[in-house]
């Protein structure tokens, strides 16, 4: 297939050393790649073909992502399709590897549109994997174990004293967010009515499994008797008391071993709650924090999955995120893997402190991670989906300073816009955990956007911005509001970001 592609003078080596000899490079009149018209496409190539410098005829060409014209008339004149590449250059050795495998787009970069259609690829083998698993255990509709993906437990910390609003609000939002299991904390003042309460609500707005989070014999009991799905956690101090009752609810049950035991009090208590008859046993050797004995205590998982490999494993990452000042993507990721790696079935985080927002996606996106690095056999990586927030895969081509670049300097004084002062602030979207409102509030009115281009646009179309340093000045907050929307962090006018 004899493929083309268009770039300016400043990308041409760029190019070049991207396509190496899978397609040839026209080089248009003009430095910017981004200013390719129609008009200077189709000259530029009628030209070098007549030249002889270029095919007489091509399958594909593509032109730059950033390229605003429309190509369709030039397309029918050359008899080929034409259509838009990458937004930078160095993407395009990638890109014309798909060349014959995908549909590229006259409207959608080439980057853009790969990966969105390697991500569904992914999650669709992630489906197809989830289908067909032979699971050691289900709840409900849920599989546990046997290849199915590990399920996230998002823990409502302190569920039972929350109103029926506050409730919900907070279930709603965790599945949203991607929570596969809804655990409910109780209190240490808890009531068995409030425990009812609690998951009469979760049931009313949920239809995923529900478990409960407490020790109390009392507690379980009414959470057995409202339906509860899951009960957490049962060890020698009470499953002699609720034990038989797990058993004749037909309830899942966390076994953990007793205070400051190992893997032989959590044998012995699987044993004592097999006795009793419960049949669906979920182990938690517990995951102790880093500083706190966190090597032995994967060791423990390790030889308890070797020895009861049919047990589905409880992994409780919030021990870790929660009890380290680190940003929790990297810090999931790592211990998916280990958990992975142990055998577990479930990832528990509370998402409770402000450093662990959105320690659900992370952990549920990790977890289809790691289901298709197993189904390939390989490190997680080039899956088609990431946890890549800060840092990113590849490196753009970076720019050499000119001799004669002139040293900026900020401006010595300001001066407050005739049309008036613009306060700004966002309004994230707390259901999700992502993304939300920004909003600029004029004396004459507040405009609200989910991005900075917007929301400055409609400012300066309003007359509510007149000089060209506070345009500036908005630019940059606004850009600053936006960004903190994407990373869910707090925004404050004029502070660093």
């Amino acid at each position: 297939m004899n493929i083309l592609v268009a770039t300016g003078h400043l990308a041409e080596q760029t190019v070049r050393l991207a396509v190496r000899s899978k397609a040839d490079v026209l080089i248009i009149d003009t430095d910017v790649a981004a200013f390719i018209t129609p008009r200077k496409l189709i000259t530029a190539i009628q030209t070098q073909q007549a030249s002889g410098y270029l095919s007489d005829s091509y399958d594909i060409i593509f032109v730059p992502g950033l390229v605003s014209g429309n190509f369709s008339n030039v397309a029918e004149e050359l008899g080929c399709e034409i259509y838009l590449g990458p937004k930078h250059a160095y993407d395009l050795e990638y890109i014309v590897s798909f060349v014959g495998k995908v549909e590229f787009s006259t409207t959608i970069p080439a980057c853009e549109l790969l990966t969105n259609i390697r991500r569904d690829m992914a999650l669709d083998t992630v489906q197809k994997i989830e289908t067909n698993a032979n699971a050691l255990m289900h709840i409900g509709q849920m599989k546990l174990g046997g290849g199915a993906r590990m399920k996230v437990m998002a823990e409502v910390v302190d569920a039972t004293g929350l109103d029926a609003q506050a409730l919900s609000d907070r279930i709603i939002s965790f599945i949203k967010k991607g929570a596969d299991i809804i655990d409910l904390g109780a209190s240490l003042n808890a009531t068995p009515d409030d425990v009812e309460r609690a998951i009469k609500t979760a049931h009313k707005v949920s239809s995923v499994p529900i478990s409960i989070d407490t020790l109390d014999p009392e507690l379980l009991s009414r959470a057995l008797d409202t339906g509860v799905d899951i009960v957490l956690s049962l060890n020698s101090s009470n499953i002699d008391k609720i034990g038989h009752k797990v058993a004749d609810s037909g309830a899942a049950a966390v076994v953990i071993p007793d205070t400051g035991a190992g893997v032989e009090s959590l044998a012995g208590n699987i044993k004592a709650a097999q006795e009793a008859g419960i049949a669906r046993i979920i182990a938690d050797p517990v995951l102790d924090p880093i500083g706190h004995g966190i090597a032995g205590s994967i060791v423990r998982y390790h030889e308890f999955f070797q020895k009861f490999p049919d047990i589905p494993l409880f992994f409780g990452v919030g021990n870790i995120t929660e009890l380290i000042d680190v940003d929790s993507a990297g810090v999931n990721a790592a211990f998916c893997g280990i958990a992975a790696d142990v055998g577990a079935s479930i990832l528990f985080t509370p998402e409770f402190s402000n450093k662990t927002q959105g320690s659900i996606h992370e952990l549920k996106t990790a977890s289809e991670m790691m289901v298709l690095a197993n189904e390939r056999d390989s490190s997680p990586k080039d899956l088609g989906i990431d946890l890549l927030v800060m840092k990113e895969k590849r490196r753009r081509e970076d720019s050499i300073i000119p001799a004669d670049a002139i040293d900026a300097k900020g401006a010595g004084s300001w001066r407050v816009d005739p049309a008036g002062c613009v306060k700004i602030e966002i309004s994230p979207d707390l259901s999700s955990g992502a993304g939300g409102k920004i909003l600029a509030r004029h004396k004459d009115a507040c405009v609200v956007g989910e991005t900075a281009s917007e929301v400055l646009d409609t400012l300066i179309d309003m007359g509510l911005v007149s000089t060209l340093g506070h345009a500036g000045y908005l630019g940059r907050e606004l850009k600053k509001a936006e960004l903190a929307l994407q990373f869910n962090r707090s925004y404050a006018q004029d502070d660093d970001f």
